[in-house]
């Protein structure tokens, strides 16, 4: 923990102070921002319009951390899927939550909640497991075939979701 000394401009007295690595706005004006665990700055301490790309809202039902997911019609976040027209990904979710939890979706960049990737391949929404990737192209009728990425890494897909197409 990075810590500091601050001087009390009235009392003259030094206190040791923390600094943030969240911020609860302006109330921590003039405060010294610190590192997280992973070496980086909570978006917390970001200009607003820097940072992550995300939407907060409720879970619809249970998601695990990678799960790709898209925005319900009452504002839920729910688990895409191929096999169903109106279920294609708008995003994905770095962390689990549980039913009627709060859920943040993230609109673009690494989703690094996944395992099992080759790196470079193309990746698809799944028809087979709501919220999962495939390396091959949904086929069917009724299906929806959607490009969700491709693999940086065996941990990491470069998420960048094109049109879905629903399948005659």
């Amino acid at each position: 923990m990075a810590k500091y000394l601050e001087r009390n401009t009235t009392s003259g007295q030094v206190t040791e102070i923390t600094g943030l690595v969240t911020s609860a706005g302006g109330a921590d004006a003039g405060k010294i921002a610190q590192l997280d665990g992973a070496g980086r700055f909570d978006t917390s301490l970001m200009p607003v319009g820097l940072g992550a790309d995300t939407f907060t809202s409720t879970a619809s039902g249970a998601l695990s951390a990678g799960d790709l997911v898209y925005i319900t019609g009452t504002g839920l976040i729910a688990r895409a899927s191929g096999a169903a027209a109106g279920n294609a990904a708008h995003g994905f979710v770095l962390a689990a939550s549980a039913t009627s939890a709060a859920a943040t979706m993230y609109f673009e960049g690494r989703n690094t909640a996944v395992t099992a990737l080759t790196p470079g391949t193309r990746y698809y929404l799944a028809d087979a497991t709501a919220g999962a990737l495939t390396a091959t192209p949904v086929s069917g009728a009724g299906k929806l075939h959607q490009f969700v990425g491709r693999a940086v890494t065996a941990t990491s897909l470069d998420f960048e979701a094109d049109d879905a197409i629903l399948l005659a």
